[in-house]
């Protein structure tokens, strides 16, 4: 039996796989629903088979959807290779490039530093996305990762890129001593600085807030509710906080840069590569 599939039909494949739905799918992909529906029901009519089969609330692949995917990530590979054979640094960085990291890395280090890479290379374009979670790079989700701790598997290419310095700090220095402590709710409590918090003043005064992500710490310290344990780069910004003594950092985390090693080398993923390594000179030395 003859049929005929092309790369735009193995994408939506890979997506719909990846994602286990269809929202999904759409969601990687930036099209509505209804289109990778429509998508994935061209293929298998070029088919004659079914790919995916509903269980639960996922889309599974059937024998046949496997084989697909399996053809699929070996196309993929294949184009990305391409894609670096051609993408040498002699032709202009362009394109798409896929930034991922927490939040706070995102918002308060990368986006407010990108000016500058954007007016050096007005051909690209970054999509920075502030997850909690880490998107893995073997799927596609993300070009460039930005971690906090070290993967620990995966072919992705990986490296120590900086240090983020953290210290205690408070809306007033004059009745620090008197403020409670604002932390990471239990769910967070394994984050190094939630672990100083409990272990260095345990007990010493009631907990008023606990939080889920550095930006509400932020605000919880910046309205006085609280003393907290702040990045150095973004709290020494702020007007009104000041750091606590003795004013050093209490503690450092390394900064992890993880690549798909398809692309490191070509163009637009290089650019923003060396980019990275710059900003992250700016704040290690902190």
């Amino acid at each position: 039996m003859q049929f005929c599939i092309n790369w735009n039909d193995l994408r939506y494949v890979l997506a719909i796989h990846r994602g286990g739905s269809l929202s999904a799918a759409a969601r990687v992909l930036r099209v509505n629903q209804s289109t990778v529906s429509r998508r994935l029901a061209a293929a298998e009519t070029a088919l004659g088979s079914q790919l995916f089969e509903r269980t639960g609330s996922a889309l599974l692949p059937t024998d046949v959807g496997k084989s697909m995917v399996e053809h699929a990530e070996r196309v993929e590979r294949e184009l990305l290779s391409l894609e670096e054979r051609i993408g040498g640094a002699d032709q202009p960085a362009h394109g798409v490039v896929r930034i991922t990291s927490v939040p706070t890395l995102i918002n308060r280090l990368l986006i407010p530093r990108l000016p500058s890479l954007i007016q050096r290379y007005p051909g690209l374009r970054i999509e920075a996305i502030a997850e909690v979670r880490s998107m893995p790079l073997t799927q596609r989700e993300t070009d460039i990762a930005l971690r906090l701790l070290r993967p620990q598997a995966g072919s992705a290419i990986c490296r120590r890129i900086g240090t983020i310095s953290y210290a205690v700090y408070a809306a007033d220095d004059k009745h620090a001593s008197d403020l409670p402590w604002v932390t990471y709710e239990e769910g967070y409590a394994h984050l190094p600085q939630a672990r100083w918090v409990a272990r260095h003043h345990a007990g010493t005064k009631h907990i008023p807030l606990t939080v889920s992500d550095g930006d509400s710490l932020l605000r919880a310290v910046q309205s006085g509710i609280g003393r907290g344990v702040l990045p150095t780069f973004v709290a020494d910004e702020v007007p009104g906080l000041v750091r606590l003594a003795p004013g050093l950092p209490i503690l450092r985390r390394d900064v992890w840069l993880v690549v798909h090693p398809d692309l490191r080398k070509t163009a637009r993923v290089s650019a923003v590569l060396d980019w990275l390594d710059q900003v992250m000179q700016t704040v290690s030395s902190n």
